[in-house]
This record gives structure tokens, sequence and C-alpha cells, in this order.
């Protein structure tokens, strides 16, 4: 069995292995650098308390307390001063079709650095990829965007969508189909993975400009503000019409993800959840409600 020393060594050597892999990335692909805090290191105590308060209210404490659930709220309406509470924040998990998101990021930062309009047959299955979770046009527009360069754009210095000094993040080693996995998360063996906190972190640096262009933002949140399927967040938000939500969701087996950035009266916040459970599609929508009105509530 590996002790906790040479899991530590194991992990020190990978940070320095995925560092070296992601500074060979082209320096144009890189934006730069604004002056915006880093969203991890915001942590609220007083948003802490709320989401450990509602987790207890819901029964959900020892779904926490094994790791069946991760929890991440931010309020991110200020955006140099934005608040941020997680449970389980940087608990690596199987998190079915919301890693989508990454490979949205990564057909986009292609379009950037060549310069070109997303259209055509390409957008098409990225809006399908994205509203209609199609595995088949996912697994296109992987392909489309390299599989190697989305693993590196991940890794990249200026966003650390995985990291592996917080145990790990969005990572996609498998397409969307029956193929086998390509490269597998090597941290945990996840092919398609992400944590709470980082599932949060893509909103944040969506907003603040540090992952694509203004006018590429824009089309993205085009796309992902227009769910389709009534569930998880949006169902449980279903009671909250002045909330608009911008969202990408996935369920597999006993695997619910979910992850959207909120707007309403003029504030913006973020729930990201994932469960390991066949109840964990309940449990998001149940968390959906109080979390939006604790986030609303604090100022």
């Amino acid at each position: 069995m590996t002790g906790p020393r040479s899991r530590h060594a194991r992990r020190i050597a990978l940070a320095a292995a995925l560092a070296a892999l992601a500074a060979a990335a082209p320096a144009e692909d890189i934006p730069r650098a604004a002056p915006y805090p880093e969203l991890r290191e915001r942590v609220d105590v007083a948003l802490e308390s709320g989401l450990e308060r509602v987790v207890r209210e819901l029964h959900l404490g020892s779904q926490v307390g094994d790791g069946r659930l991760a929890v991440a709220i931010a309020d991110i309406s200020d955006l140099h001063r934005p608040r941020l509470a997680a449970l389980n924040g940087d608990r690596m998990m199987y998190a079915s079709s919301l890693p989508k998101l990454a490979i949205l990021l990564a057909a986009y930062t292609r379009a950037g650095r060549e310069r070109m309009a997303l259209d055509g047959p390409v957008r098409e299955d990225v809006v399908s990829m994205i509203r209609y979770s199609n595995n088949a046009a996912a697994t296109r527009v992987l392909d489309w965007a390299g599989r190697d360069e989305l693993l590196e754009l991940l890794q990249a210095p200026h966003l650390r969508l995985y990291d592996p000094e917080h145990d790990g993040g969005f990572w996609v080693g498998k397409d969307y189909s029956r193929n086998p996995a390509f490269r597998p998360d090597p941290l945990h063996n996840v092919v398609h993975g992400v944590t709470a906190i980082q599932a949060a972190r893509y909103w944040y640096l969506l907003e603040t400009g540090r992952l694509v262009t203004a006018e590429h933002r824009r089309e993205m949140k085009e796309i992902l503000g227009t769910p389709v399927f009534q569930i998880k967040l949006v169902r449980g938000l279903a009671g909250r019409p002045e909330a608009r939500i911008f969202r990408k969701s996935g369920t597999w087996r006993i695997f619910h993800a979910d992850s959207a950035l909120i707007e309403s009266g003029g504030r913006r916040l973020i729930i990201a959840a994932i469960a390991h459970d066949p109840l964990g599609a309940q449990w998001i929508v149940a968390l959906a409600e109080p979390l939006y009105d604790l986030l609303m509530a604090q100022r």
C-alpha cells in the first residue's frame, strides 16, 4: 500500500510535470493578467456557515461527511471581491457531462487562436453538446478542438482548471462514446471529472474575461443560457423566475452534477453541486432554492 509520504511525493512530481507541459502552450493563447483575486482564496466565513446550515437543515450532512456530495457556492457580484464557500470543494469526482464545459472552452480557444468564427457544423455540434448534452456532438467537438490541446489548456498556468495541488479539477480523458479512455486523470484515474470549486472557478474566470475573448464570452453565455432540460438546479429554481440561469449538468447512472452562473437583480451567483448516489439529482434540486436565497440575502 502506498504511504502518505509516497502519495505526497507523487503529487509533487505530477504537479511539476503538468506545469512543464502547460508551459509549452503558445504564449498567444494566454490572456493578459487581470487584477482579480484567486477565487479559492476568498472563502467567506459567514457564507460557509450559511452553507453548512442549509446542508444540515436538508439532512444532507452525512452525505457530505462520507464524500457522496460536494457543493461550492460563490457571490461574484463584485468581481474584485468575490466570496466563496464550499464543502468537499477540492474532492475530485466523476461528473458525467458537466466536463463538456471544458470542451466548450477548448473549442472557443481554438477559434480565438486561429481568429475564426465558430459557425457551421462545428457550432451546431457545440450547441447540441451543451443544450442537449449530445454525446456524439461532444466527441466531434473534442476531436476538432484537440484532445491533447484540451488537457494542456486545462493545466495552463493562467487557468489551472486542473491543479494537482488541489486534488485535480476539470478533466476529459475519454470521448463521449464507447471508445476506451485516451488519458485518465493522473491522480484518480477519472475520465470525466471535476471538483466543485473548479466548477465554480470556471464561471468566475469566464465573467472576469480570463477564459476567452469578450465576443466569444457572449457566444458561450448565449449557448449556456438556454437550458432545455428542466432538471436539477433549473428545476430547483423554478420558484425563482427572476433568476437567469447559465448552466451545464450531467447524469450517468448514480452520478449527478450541475454547475450554474445565476444572474438576478444585478447580482451574479454561482452554485455547483456533484453527487454520487441514486438520490443525487433530488439532493441538487433540494439545495438549489435555499442556496440561491442564502446568496441573495448576504451582501
